[in-house]
């Protein structure tokens, strides 16, 4: 369908746009920004009026919950939270049931995402058989099945000659390893160790738990030269460590979750477990080191770290509740306070969530507007005031540490492929 976008504010961090201007949308590409052709006559025209025009955001971190909950129809509503949200390419982790070890089971899921036609989705396969850190994934075959990468979600691989083997057998052919740094034995607690854990009586995760997998990890890629994405980092000291590795040129790159940029341990309260999360919540340090970081360009991208729980699993005391929290619908919202509110300005805040994260992926057309491109946007009205209520979301996932917040902008329209697929 042809489309008109009037009156909006473009704002493309990939080409440092920031203009008014229209932008003309045909056949699932962008026509033209500005000086649309004459001979253009639109079938849609949306008024973006006082709204800023910005690549759909490329989100890191989202699980799907398929393969696993077909009969929950968690497909349909996850991709429709991820709509909703502005978000028009996911990256979704193995650790579904069944696991993604297996190239039909990739084939599968891509081929039910792509039937939706919403968002596009680039999965994660298994590092190793069933995410038990003892076989080799057949890599190749689930990189002919569309997968982007290899991970070992939030499971630890303890065993560093198996992961040593994954590392230099990744670099060979190319592939880049996702790995979220947690020793296994260290990790084993349900909050941040410290003054809030020990008065609390909760097990804590102390930030060795990170730094001592980090260490670990960085060392295997300065004897692999393997490629490695580290998952959401959530520490000073590991902020340390991930600026000097990328000092050195090692080729490492990182994301932060939207619950340890805007939150700290002490906003799980009283035992509340929407704040059960994994990596646990840390101090104050911690959370302004993780700013500053995507700030400079150490942390490279802001992820939602969406993970449906559901309401059985979370209703119970807190260390015997399930981690995880809905973020689909949040992440833009919380990206542009934290632009406004660390200084690092509006094209930061969308860049991490567009461009930043795109060129992690190698996904050359996602995370941009640009004339010819593929035209994955969304319209998004930056002043528009709203309470994040839990059962509005449209994530059958309704927990969240956000929830009754008041947060400012949300998408009006979010287009994949030129499709109106919301608003």
């Amino acid at each position: 369908m042809r489309t008109l976008i009037t009156n909006g504010r473009i704002i493309d961090p990939a080409t440092a746009l920031d203009k008014q201007a229209d932008v003309a949308i045909a056949d699932g590409k962008v026509l033209a920004i500005g000086g649309t052709p004459a001979d253009f006559n639109p079938e849609r025209t949306l008024d973006a009026q006082g709204c800023l025009i910005v690549p759909g955001l490329v989100d890191l971190a989202a699980r799907l919950r398929e393969p696993g909950y077909e009969h929950e129809r968690m497909l349909e509503s996850e991709m429709a939270a991820a709509a909703a949200g502005g978000v028009t390419s996911l990256v979704c982790p193995p650790d579904t049931d069944p696991i993604l070890d297996e190239p039909g089971l990739v084939e599968m899921l891509k081929f039910r995402a792509e039937k939706m036609q919403s968002a596009r989705l680039f999965p994660l396969g298994a590092l190793t058989r069933g995410l038990k850190g003892e076989v080799l994934t057949e890599m190749a075959e689930l990189t002919e099945a569309g997968c982007i990468g290899f991970s070992q979600a939030d499971v630890p691989l303890s065993n560093t000659q198996v992961l040593q083997r994954a590392l230099l057998y990744a670099s060979t052919f190319g592939y880049t390893v996702w790995l979220r740094p947690q020793d296994r034995d260290l990790g084993q607690g349900v909050a941040a160790s410290g003054p809030l854990a020990t008065r609390l009586g909760l097990s804590g995760v102390p930030v060795a738990a990170e730094t001592i997998a980090l260490f670990t990890i960085i060392e295997l890629m300065r004897a692999t030269g393997a490629r490695v994405h580290v998952c959401r980092l959530s520490s000073a000291p590991g902020v340390a460590l991930v600026r000097a590795a990328k000092s050195e040129g090692l080729p490492l790159t990182c994301d932060l979750s939207i619950n340890s940029l805007h939150l700290v341990d002490t906003d799980i309260g009283y035992f509340d477990s929407r704040a059960r999360l994994n990596p646990p919540l840390r101090q104050q340090r911690d959370r302004d080191a993780l700013s500053a970081a995507l700030a400079d360009g150490t942390i490279d991208a802001l992820v939602s770290d969406h993970t449906p729980v559901e309401v059985d699993a979370k209703t119970l005391p807190f260390a015997e509740s399930e981690p995880g929290a809905t973020g689909l619908e949040l992440l833009l919202p919380l990206a542009l306070q934290w632009g406004e509110r660390s200084g690092a300005g509006l094209l930061r805040a969308i860049e991490v969530v567009t461009a930043a994260p795109a060129r992690l992926l190698g996904a050359t057309e996602a995370g941009r507007l640009t004339p010819g491109g593929v035209a994955d946007l969304c319209i998004v009205d930056p002043a528009l005031e709203w309470q994040v209520l839990p059962e509005a979301l449209r994530s059958q996932g309704k927990h969240t540490p956000f929830g009754g917040y008041a947060l400012r902008g949300k998408p009006r329209h979010t287009l994949v492929g030129g499709r109106l697929v919301h608003g």
